[in-house]
């Protein structure tokens, strides 16, 4: 069964990544692209092979050709868009942040959920082969009680004390309403949070965050470090950044009865080792580079969550629990005190 897709915004991610890895997905076909301005559809679907150019969302979401959307539009739109795509009854993969604000990701999941439509985020570390083996190994127990968890994505060039300025398509980037109130953890932060959750099978319950934003001089960090308390006891550290040239890109996980590491494997493309050391287990594996792997097998995921009626690798609560996260992030960075998360039921 093929599906057939349509991308939501021709932008820079969907250029690079996802139309190529709809490309390379078996039994996908891009169908249409949305963009708001016709010349720039046109110019993608020709460059990728859609059958359709829209720069009317409504006359997307109408072709009968497109069974599911990508979006990755600017972050504080992707609410209306899914929100659009489930009337239409249009399985959604939503680009992360899922959502800038908790409202809009709860009306997200519930306008999915009423219209019988699958809805997933695009943690795509998830689909990283060492950070999967890892989840396995934590969940049957080869750590023991699992103490500290710790995850950093960072980047940044040599020699200069600021980042280089966004350009392009990607000056929303910089806009403080448009990408949600934060930058590098809407950039590569809410990655490692999803993905600390994904390892741990646990959800966190409190956050205290330091970063170099959310301040009326400068609403927009561009790096953060956090501590966080998950619901079964462990501590975490999370870090993110575009000021951290040479960053060391890992995920640590220590137990009492030894430790995982997955090396340089929290990045875009598939690629680092995972190391494990423990009273039971001992092993090491290698990943080569692999450039769209991870992208290329969340949309299958996705694909066979619709086939075969069951949750995507990750959800739309999934997606709603970092927002909580990122939400708590800003407030603990903007008043400088620790935020503890409630649980929500939606």
């Amino acid at each position: 069964m093929t599906l057939g897709w349509g991308i939501i915004t021709a932008g820079m991610h969907a250029d690079v990544k996802i139309a190529p890895a709809l490309a390379a997905a078996p039994d996908a076909e891009l169908v249409a692209v949305y963009s708001r301005d016709q010349g720039r559809a046109d110019a993608f679907a020709q460059k990728h092979g859609a059958k359709a150019a829209y720069s009317d969302l409504q006359a997307l979401l109408h072709d009968a050709r497109v069974e599911a959307v990508f979006i990755a539009s600017p972050n504080a739109l992707h609410a209306m868009q899914t929100l659009a795509a489930a009337r239409a009854g249009k399985h959604v993969l939503v680009e992360k942040p899922m959502a800038t604000t908790l409202d809009d990701a709860v009306a997200m999941v519930r306008a999915c959920r009423d219209a019988g439509v699958k809805l997933g985020v695009g943690y795509h570390l998830r689909q990283h082969p060492g950070h999967r083996e890892t989840q396995r190994l934590i969940a049957q127990d080869v750590l023991g009680p699992v103490a500290l968890a710790q995850g950093q994505w960072g980047f940044g060039v040599r020699g200069q004390g600021a980042p280089p300025p966004r350009s392009g398509l990607r000056l929303w980037w910089d806009d403080p309403e448009l990408i949600g109130g934060a930058s590098t953890m809407m950039g590569t932060g809410v990655h490692v949070i999803d993905l600390l959750r994904f390892v741990l099978g646990q959800e966190v319950t409190e956050v205290a965050a330091l970063t170099d934003g959310q301040t009326a001089q400068r609403p927009l960090e561009q790096l953060v470090t956090m501590a966080l308390r998950f619901d079964q006891g462990t501590l975490g550290t999370m870090c993110c950044g575009r000021r951290l040239p040479d960053s060391r890109n890992d995920l640590t996980v220590y137990g009492n009865l030894g430790r995982i590491t997955a090396r340089a494997a929290l990045w875009e493309m598939r690629q680092g080792a995972i190391e494990v050391v423990s009273e039971t287990v001992h092993k090491s594996e290698v990943y080569p580079l692999q450039p769209l792997a991870n992208f290329t097998d969340e949309l299958v995921d996705f694909h066979a969550a619709i086939r075969d009626d069951r949750k995507p690798a990750a959800t739309g609560l999934d997606g709603l629990r970092v927002v909580q996260v990122t939400l708590a992030m800003i407030e603990s960075a903007r008043h400088g005190r620790t935020v503890k998360i409630e649980p929500l039921a939606v």
